[in-house]
């Protein structure tokens, strides 16, 4: 039986007139944070409104297709020279949780044990969607990211300045930043493979994927692709390709076997870019949230040093406990030799007793002895 959806414009439209969530009010705020004091300079930083390269490459997945055996994030880690991971890529346990891209992982790869099909669970691959009106890049006051014509968002470090709008404004929730370095931090996301594909090289997770659940190539070419295996098998799809009108459109592309929502997608972001979202807002934001840089360094180092004040605490614990436990055992070792030496020297006082009774009878019975010998010989002496 065919599936039945809203189509993409009566659906997503809705999202525009949904209340504001905590998030969405965030991502203006990154967006405008700066707009107050920086005043024109914020405004021509932030992107005009531009169709962001329709025409360029982007990624189709299909989680019909996915079986969930994290080549794309071996791939993907591999290609870019990320560290390697604490626990092996064939360790499918890391799928019993929930995960999100970081520093040190572009992508991640989400299964979802309550939506089935015929081939078991359902699983959906996150990384940058690489909008076409990024978020990321109207958030960024110094243009550190720029949406490329191969369709990637990449980023210069060099000019960034860790104020980490563009984590705030990403309605994905993926750019992630490298607080564990003090001195040279870095906003990290997936590139698409930028320089690989500059090259005519594939991306490394659609290289790596070993059923085709990855396709890359023009986005209008991968949006024909979608419609036609959308026709062609109904009742396995979704009537609807996630990522060609959110945002204004993303160069990752989706298709999937139930709704988008349980697959861990939004639904609710509506199709008007971003920088149109966050235009009117970078005029009126007060310069208050340029404090925010400084909040989530502060959470972070209270964090940390919570953190160590714990392991600090579980160390002294521990020493506690073993000192406690060496007390105890030396104390019932002194307890045991001071009763082992009570017992020897009572079995002592006992034999040394036992040995002068034992003499003594001796003595007695020689006595007698020597007295009944002189009666016999005092009688024989009579006798004669």
């Amino acid at each position: 039986m065919q599936k039945k959806h809203e189509s993409g414009t009566d659906h997503y439209l809705r999202g525009r007139y949904m209340s504001i969530s905590r998030r969405k009010f965030l991502g203006w705020l990154g967006a405008a944070g700066f707009g107050s004091a920086l005043g024109n300079t914020a405004r021509a930083a932030s992107n005009k409104h531009f169709d962001g390269y329709p025409n360029s490459n982007g990624v189709l997945f299909d989680n019909t297709r996915c079986i969930g055996c994290r080549k794309c994030e071996e791939g993907c880690n591999r290609v870019n020279e990320l560290p390697e991971p604490e626990r092996p890529f064939s360790d499918l346990s890391l799928l019993d949780a929930k995960r999100r891209t970081t520093a040190k992982a572009y992508t991640v790869v989400n299964r979802y044990d309550d939506i089935v099909n015929e081939k078991g669970p359902l699983y959906t691959k996150f990384q940058c969607n690489h909008c076409l009106e990024p978020a990321c890049a109207s958030a960024c006051f110094v243009r550190a990211f720029t949406k490329t014509e191969t369709g990637a968002v990449v980023y210069d470090a060099s000019v960034c300045v860790g104020c980490r709008y563009c984590m705030i404004a990403c309605p994905f929730e993926i750019p992630t930043y490298e607080y564990d370095k003090a001195f040279t931090p870095r906003v990290m996301k997936c590139t698409m493979c930028y320089p690989r594909v500059v090259k005519g090289l594939l991306p490394g997770c659609v290289e790596a994927c070993p059923t085709e659940a990855l396709t890359f190539g023009s986005r209008q070419d991968l949006l024909k692709i979608g419609r036609e295996r959308i026709a062609k098998f109904p009742e396995r799809y979704e009537d609807y390709i996630y990522g060609e009108n959110e945002m204004g459109g993303t160069s990752w592309l989706y298709l999937s076997g139930v709704s988008f929502k349980d697959v861990g997608m939004r639904e609710d972001l509506g199709v008007t870019p971003a920088p149109k979202l966050t235009a009117g807002a970078l005029s009126v934001v007060p310069m208050v949230v340029g404090l925010w840089p400084v909040l989530l360094t502060g959470i972070y180092a209270i964090n940390k040093r919570k953190g160590k004040i714990e392991k600090q605490e579980k160390e002294q614990a521990v020493v506690a406990a073993l000192e406690k436990a060496q007390n105890e055992a030396e104390a019932k070792l002194a307890e045991a030799l001071q009763k082992a030496e009570k017992e020897k020297a009572a079995a002592i006082e006992t034999a040394v007793s036992k040995a002068l009774e034992e003499a003594a009878k001796a003595s007695e019975e020689d006595a007698d002895d020597t007295a009944v010998e002189d009666a016999d010989q005092k009688s024989s002496e009579e006798d004669s």
